[in-house]
């Protein structure tokens, strides 16, 4: 005779509906904690803005810092041939001058009434930027009088990785913003590297020269470099305001297509990255709209006040479980007499039928294995 393992069988199916309780309460936390939803008055203060994604030609770049340095030819000082006395100085640091122009008179000390005097010209055009003597001082050649410096043309020095260095060639497009004017940016062509490394840093300078027909730069200036080094076909991207997170787990947020002031916070394997935008190797598809514009405040905005069964429910015009899922006519009937959950407590949205139902088929099949092991045992 064969006995039918009823209890074996209801610890079972028992132990199998209460994994199911807490698998579909994993799932719901998750999804819970990965959607943020926003009441119209949140999401205008956060001003969220989207960018639609889509494949497009990647820049691959090169970020370098650096400073403004004057030409070797257009740099230069003045200084007088003879010992004296600085009687006129009609060029001052800041003053622009053109080559020629008298900048300095110096009284010599050689007899005569009046002494004879020394008119100096500025022997380049440039920007005054150091008054070394002043007027009265006595003057010697050894020490120089007036330094200046041309900057209609100048190089832009920037700090390359030692192992980057090999990217740089004669005809590597480059970007230079100077810091003091965010807004302009220069182009510039690569000339020379320098002649040292630096140690401290394991950098090689390299040269760019560019061109400031307005001399609005100075001297040492700080200077930011974007270099072109190789362009990558048919790359997805998103701006680099839209990756949030860290390098070990970035993400981004992606509107929902279907609930209003809805973003789902979407894991995303990522790959290089330029002055503007992130390749994103895993985790979004062409066509998802992805938060730019406060997608960091938006990560600590939290459901902004509305569940996703309220969003739902004003989105479709009808009541929602509070997982997300479309009500039945029983769970209606069983809402409507008081109570909103079945026997076992998991509520009634399909997913909780469908997980049921597994384990029921579960019970089932090891009910019939104990049935088919007694049966081989007699």
């Amino acid at each position: 005779m064969i006995h039918f393992p009823f209890r074996q069988s209801t610890k079972a199916f028992t132990l199998a509906l209460l994994i199911t309780s807490a698998l579909m309460h994993d799932m719901r936390a998750d999804r819970e904690a990965d959607l943020v939803i926003l009441d119209t008055v949140s999401a205008g203060n956060l001003g969220i803005e989207t960018e639609v994604v889509e494949r497009r030609d990647f820049r691959e770049t090169l970020f370098a810092l650096g400073r403004i340095q004057a030409k070797p030819g257009g740099h230069a000082f003045v200084s007088s041939r003879v010992a004296g006395r600085l009687v006129d100085v009609p060029a001052h640091e800041g003053d622009f001058i053109k080559a020629g122009d008298p900048v300095a008179v110096v009284e010599s000390r050689q007899p005569g009434n009046p002494p004879p005097r020394l008119t100096l010209h500025a022997p380049i055009s440039g920007l005054v930027v150091r008054s070394l003597q002043h007027l009265g001082e006595p003057v010697v050649p050894e020490i120089p009088i007036l330094e200046i410096v041309d900057l209609s043309e100048a190089y832009a020095v920037a700090k390359i990785p030692e192992d980057k260095v090999s990217w740089i060639k004669s005809n590597t497009p480059s970007d230079i913003k100077v810091a003091a004017y965010p807004d302009r940016i220069m182009k510039g062509t690569w000339e020379r590297f320098g002649t040292m490394a630096d140690v401290s840093n394991a950098t090689l300078d390299a040269y760019f020269r560019i061109h400031d027909p307005g001399e609005n730069i100075r001297p040492n200036m700080r200077t930011e470099f974007t270099l072109h080094i190789n362009t990558k076909k048919d790359v997805m991207a998103v701006p680099k305001e839209a990756l949030q997170g860290d390098s070990f787990q970035p993400f981004v947020f992606v509107k929902d297509f279907e609930l209003p002031n809805a973003f789902l916070k979407a894991p995303v394997v990522t790959g290089t990255q330029n002055d503007s935008h992130v390749e994103i190797l895993k985790g979004l598809f062409p066509g998802d709209e992805v938060v730019t514009r406060g997608a960091y405040p938006l990560a600590f905005a939290g459901n902004g006040g509305i569940s996703l069964k309220e969003a739902l429910d004003a989105a479709h015009g009808h009541e929602h479980n509070e997982d997300g899922s479309e009500m039945t006519v029983a769970q209606k009937a069983t809402k409507a007499s008081g109570t909103g959950k079945n026997l076992s407590g998991l509520g009634d949205g399909p997913l909780t039928w469908f997980l049921i139902v597994l384990c029921v088929i579960q019970w089932l099949l090891l009910a019939l294995l104990a049935v088919k092991k007694k049966a081989v045992e007699e």
